[in-house]
């Protein structure tokens, strides 16, 4: 039985002196075509628990949106940023995860104290040097808080479940979106991922202008 996310991680990061601590988390990571989504939320020392918030991939799509609003009135504040598939190619997907953290970060009212980030790796942290193709967003000039990684932190951090959630929705819209530009690759239903038909339609029509053309796409030559 899955225990459900609390806030006891955040809870001790404001102990600790954060005023504000920011959950962030990424859908789309390995998605064929479509941006890479980052949601991130804020809460702090007068955020209450919050119910029924699980990891977005833990939740049924209508679960999802149901608990969109709830998210958004319950938390001190809230974004979602995305990089698109051309920014994918050129930055690499490490990259662009940073670029869609830093996007989600610039569109909060106030920078948060920390940042708890799921996973083991800080992928929003910049390296040392910097490349000039992060430079025209002002990463470099801009860096993110202080980072704080967590394993499974979608499964055991309130606030990072919740930024799953609205990163996961908001990033579903955008493709039911595009699946109306091309529907046979079937995005509304598969939302960029491999399925089989996503991989048919590459394989009959190839790769469109919203895919990850630096990516080995199953059924597309690679100098396609």
């Amino acid at each position: 039985m899955t225990t459900s996310p609390t806030l006891r991680v955040e809870r001790r990061l404001l102990r600790g002196g954060a005023l504000t601590v920011a959950g962030m988390d990424e859908v789309g990571r390995g998605a064929l075509s479509g941006p890479v989504s980052v949601g991130v939320v804020v809460v702090d020392s007068s955020t209450p628990a919050l119910p029924g918030v699980r990891d977005s991939k833990l939740l049924t799509p209508s679960a999802r949106l149901e608990l969109v609003p709830k998210i958004r009135q319950w938390c001190a504040g809230w974004a979602v940023g995305h990089a698109e598939p051309k920014e994918i190619d050129e930055r690499g997907i490490i990259g662009a995860l940073r670029l869609a953290g830093m996007r989600a970060l610039s569109a909060l009212d106030a920078r948060p104290d920390v940042v708890l980030l799921d996973g083991s790796h800080d992928w929003l942290t910049p390296p040392a040097q910097t490349t000039l193709l992060e430079a025209p967003d002002d990463i470099a000039e801009n860096p993110p808080p202080a980072v704080v990684t967590q394993v499974k932190g979608d499964l055991v951090c309130t606030s990072v479940a919740a930024a799953s959630v609205l990163a996961k929705t908001e990033r579903d819209d955008l493709m039911i979106e595009l699946h109306q530009r091309f529907p046979a690759y079937e995005w509304a239903d598969n939302k960029g991922y491999a399925a089989p038909g996503h991989v048919a339609a590459l394989e009959a029509h190839g790769a469109t202008d919203v895919h990850r053309r630096s990516w080995r796409l199953p059924g597309v030559s690679p100098h396609a």
